[in-house]
């Protein structure tokens, strides 16, 4: 199934949603035909008689909504033949409107506005003919008028830049943005641009978080890496080894004093060394006494 056909099938479902007994499909599968019953005023409750009617048909072409439909109008009640063109005018002036989107439920609507602003009663005659072509003649006067005097105060005053601005505003707000194949495209290189653009910035992101992360990890390395004052002063290479204390104060402990060989201490000249000495003590008891 085309993109076009499905389209199409959708905009049929919404037609015969909002148009119910009005709609009518001629023909259900590609060429579509439809048929849809106007007037003035479609609420069952309202108060106003509707002088006016017709029926819309509609030959769907293949490619639309690329391409136009063909419009057709069956004058039900209260309408001449010469309104016809400018009732088909109206229609395609919503079709131009709406190039390259469903467009039949806006024609369907700028067709009943046109109804409700010539809900009149005609009867057929000469005399109602002739009136409603002066009405319809003094109706496009004042069109024409209202326009040259609109073309006249714009050529004469210039408009301010937040005038110029809010009528960009409006003007957008009732076109719109067509949806389309080439809008489509256009918004989907731009979204996946910004999409790569973001996933660039979070793998830049994560790469400077990683590398500082591993910068972290390796000073805590080097960190752990280095000894302890404890262990500096407590290994083999230290100035301090305390086992090493420990283990000869137990080989002093250990060992036998009558294993030592007494002669290594003997030395002859000991005892005349000792003769020399002056052990009297007298004199200097006698010095340390007070005199009295």
């Amino acid at each position: 199934m085309s993109d076009h056909c499905e389209e199409q099938e959708m905009e049929q479902e919404a037609l015969e949603a909002i148009y119910m007994e009005d709609f009518e499909a001629l023909n259900g599968t590609q060429p579509f035909k439809w048929a849809i019953s106007l007037v003035p005023h479609n609420d069952e409750g309202s108060d106003e008689a509707n002088h006016v009617a017709l029926r819309l048909l509609v030959d769907v072409p293949l490619d639309y909504p690329d391409v136009k439909p063909t419009l057709n109008l069956e004058l039900v009640k209260g309408l001449a033949e010469e309104q016809k063109d400018e009732i088909l005018g109206v229609a395609d002036q919503e079709l131009e409107a709406n190039m390259g989107m469903p467009a039949i439920y806006s024609v369907c609507e700028g067709i009943r506005a046109w109804l409700l602003d010539n809900n009149k009663e005609y009867d057929g005659s000469m005399y109602a003919q002739m009136m409603r072509k002066q009405e319809a003649a003094s109706k496009a006067k004042e069109e024409n008028t209202v326009q040259y005097e609109s073309h006249n105060v714009n050529k004469t005053k210039i408009p301010t830049q937040a005038e110029l601005e809010e009528a960009a505003v409006y003007k957008r707000r009732q076109e719109g943005t067509p949806c389309n194949r080439e809008n489509f495209e256009i918004w989907k290189a731009k979204f996946e641009a910004e999409m790569e653009e973001k996933a660039q910035a979070n793998e830049m992101e994560d790469a400077t978080s990683k590398k500082k992360k591993d910068k972290s990890n390796n000073k805590g390395e080097d960190v752990e890496s280095k000894p302890t004052g404890y262990e500096i002063f407590g290994s083999k290479g230290g100035v301090l080894d305390l086992e090493a204390m420990e283990a000869a104060a137990a080989d002093m402990e250990a060992l036998n004093v009558d294993d030592v060989d007494e002669d290594l201490f003997a030395d002859e000249d000991s005892d005349e060394d000792l003769d020399d000495l002056d052990f009297d003590d007298s004199d200097d008891d006698e010095d340390d006494e007070p005199e009295i």
